[in-house]
């Protein structure tokens, strides 16, 4: 069975593993190497972390079965040049991903594709979103983005960067013209921010989920307010791309156990047509994998792309 080398580059560490055709992580393959603040003023720093966990890699003794290798990293990214130009790693824009994933790899075949789009790849394959045509997959974390599936195929947008869903402009829903973005008005930083502005004294997210648990007001209306804008978000996309579901991952999608029935809701109440507003809103079934998993389906189903 051939494998792919399977690469994630986010904003605080790089992640590899050897994957094979059916999914699964090869065991004693991954390896993850944190880049933390200094990657994001050093371009160095990312191509040193690169260089380790692939190194680690091609000492697992299944190495030889590795045929190509898929990178899914943060964006913005250029595909057609094999380039990234993450939002929070100033330094690495322009960064030649691909041409580095080569030479430390000896592999010619790399394809490169934007994080969100892995995902969403990773979740049509094997998790909540199997079987599905329609349907657009995204995480609520530091930031906010995803992937879509239309008719059964990726969409990746002419740059490769179709699914920035955080970047979607919901402004002045409640008043608040200075957080335009979804990104700036649902993840979880901002959304803490949020809520210490009106008083809250806790300082993380875990700390407002715990609030949430308990019933403190001001909990309660931050993560409404997140969901909110996800849900005029997801209704302006299921508009326009028709959909049929909507898959939720990300570290503070657990903000609130109801989190994804409240985005519903919301998108349930601000849809002006029939169809967006039946949209599904569910949780992603892959958890902390799916990164991982998707970039090998870069290699092992290139015919969605």
């Amino acid at each position: 069975m051939t494998l792919a080398l399977a690469i994630d580059l986010g904003g605080t560490k790089i992640e590899a593993a050897l994957i094979d055709a059916t999914g699964v992580i090869v065991d004693g393959s991954r390896h993850r190497t944190p880049t933390g603040e200094a990657a994001a003023a050093e371009v160095t720093v990312l191509e040193r972390a690169l260089a380790e966990v692939i190194e680690q890699c091609r000492a697992h003794p299944r190495w030889p079965e590795v045929t190509a290798a898929g990178i899914g990293a943060a964006g913005p990214i250029d595909v057609a040049a094999g380039t990234i130009a993450p939002i929070n790693l100033p330094a690495a824009r322009g960064f030649d991903i691909v041409a580095a994933v080569r030479s430390a790899s000896g592999l010619s075949d790399v394809t490169l594709r934007l994080d969100g789009t892995c995902i969403a790849l990773a979740e049509s394959w094997l998790g909540a979103a199997r079987g599905v045509r329609n349907a657009i997959v995204f995480v609520v974390s530091t930031g906010v983005g995803g992937g879509i599936v239309s008719d059964g195929r990726l969409v990746t947008g002419g740059s490769g960067n179709a699914g920035h869903l955080g970047q979607m402009l919901v402004a002045d829903i409640d008043g608040d013209a200075a957080a335009s973005t979804l990104e700036q008005r649902a993840s979880g930083p901002h959304t803490v921010r949020w809520a210490q502005a009106q008083g809250w004294p806790g300082a993380t997210g875990e700390e407002l989920a715990a609030a949430y648990r308990d019933g403190d007001a001001l909990a309660a209306a931050a993560v409404a307010r997140s969901a909110h804008a996800v849900g005029v978000g997801l209704a302006s996309a299921a508009t326009l791309l028709d959909l049929e579901l909507a898959v939720v991952g990300g570290g503070f999608s657990f903000v609130a156990d109801d989190y994804p029935e409240r985005i519903e809701e919301v998108v349930r109440a601000v849809a002006i047509n029939g169809y967006a507003a039946r949209l599904r809103v569910v949780r992603a079934g892959l958890g902390g994998d799916a990164p991982l998993i998707g970039a090998a389906a870069l290699v092992h189903r290139s015919e969605v792309l």
